[in-house]
């Protein structure tokens, strides 16, 4: 199990990814919306393995769990492209 300064690290690069999410849409002049919806997109990616690995402690479990998480998240991501393929 990791030590309280290995949250704390990781809860500082939390926060810095979610100012930085802020960040893309609040500097308009920098990046265009596509970028910064983009960049977002790539942010919460980040954030979400960095969850899953250390607080919800994937990391710490055998691959065969992990690999079962991966096969549920596609699975949900191929329900959203059909349900958005559906609704056009």
């Amino acid at each position: 199990m990791a030590d309280v300064r290995t949250y704390a690290l990781i809860y500082v690069v939390l926060l810095a990814l979610g100012t930085g999410k802020f960040l893309f849409f609040e500097l308009d002049q920098l990046f265009t919306e596509q970028m910064a919806i983009a960049g977002t997109v790539i942010l919460a990616i980040v954030k979400s393995l960095l969850i899953a690995g250390y607080f919800q402690h994937l990391r710490e479990e055998p691959r065969s769990i992990t690999y079962l998480m991966l096969t549920a998240v596609f699975m949900v991501f191929l329900l959203t492209v059909a349900a958005g393929y559906s609704i056009q």
